[in-house]
């Protein structure tokens, strides 16, 4: 999916770019697999906000996609490809046999018309939804469980793919996007191929108003407040604070590790996305 540029005839054309939009089928979602949910604006149940940098933005409504794939061996029918304003990848429209429609992710390359299976039984064609055990070596995969029967939690985001790379003692070794490899059980379910909109990263807002759409609101720089507004706020003149990032309440927001050093989910990870083996409790 190549994405549009345009003539620098304003400021904001001069950057922009935006998806095509070719390989979408359908305009409007499906009635009976959408439903709404309120916006937050940032804010808790009491009012205050809890996320900075959240506010308005269009209406969207959620699709309701089926990560499980639990109707194994019943053969359905691609009659759609459709948009999904709050996720990158695209979404596959599918009719089973009884008429019934669900939400899938959509591979790169599958199209109207195609046919795609779930179950053991399943051949490991595209779009198609087998467990690990039932998938060839080195064949790229996504929408990958991280528990059998939760339903999909990994490799989701367009243009993502992870590669089968081997089986061992009832796990399989699955080199993530990241270039994590991990252990995941071979019971669990994935789909075959790369996720669809491959372009996606080459999409420019170019402009404000296009982060506003999304309900991204602007926030101001630390070094540009005062000392009681920003531990890295005042100075005379320009100055990048004097110390480390922080956030305004003092924590560290570069470079500051998030996960826990030791965790239950450690021994599951066999090299990090950096390449250094995991260190094991």
């Amino acid at each position: 999916m190549p994405v549009r540029h345009f003539r620098p005839l304003t400021p904001s054309t001069r950057y922009i770019t935006i998806a095509s939009y070719e390989e979408i089928t359908k305009r409007k979602p499906e009635k009976s697999l959408v439903f709404t949910r309120k916006k937050t604006g940032g804010r808790n149940c009491y009012g205050r906000v809890t996320s900075r940098g959240i506010g308005r933005g269009n209406k969207q409504k959620i699709r309701n996609v089926d990560f499980k794939r639990t109707r194994h061996g019943e053969v359905a029918n691609v009659i759609a490809i459709e948009y999904d304003p709050r996720r990158s990848a695209r979404l596959a429209l599918l009719e089973y046999p009884d008429k019934t429609r669900t939400y899938i992710l959509a591979p790169n390359g599958i199209q109207v018309g195609a046919k795609v299976v779930s179950g053991d039984a399943a051949p490991p064609d595209l779009g198609n939804s087998l467990r690990l055990k039932s998938i060839p070596i080195g064949i790229s995969i996504h929408n990958l469980e991280m528990i059998p029967g939760r339903g999909a939690q990994m490799v989701r985001s367009a243009g993502g793919e992870a590669t089968l790379m081997s089986r061992d003692e009832g796990y399989a070794q699955v080199r993530l996007p990241s270039g994590e490899i991990r252990r995941i059980n071979e019971n669990c379910f994935a789909t075959i191929g790369q996720v669809g909109n491959t372009e996606h990263e080459n999409v420019v807002l170019g402009k404000a108003g296009r982060a506003r759409h999304r309900g991204i609101r602007p926030l101001s720089r630390g070094v540009a407040k005062n000392p009681v507004d920003h531990p890295m706020g005042g100075g005379a003149g320009k100055t990048s604070g004097g110390g480390h990032p922080v956030t305004p309440w003092g924590v560290i927001t570069k470079g500051y590790k998030t996960r826990k050093k030791f965790k239950d989910s450690n021994r599951f990870i066999v090299a990090r996305r950096d390449g250094r083996p995991m260190k094991q409790k």
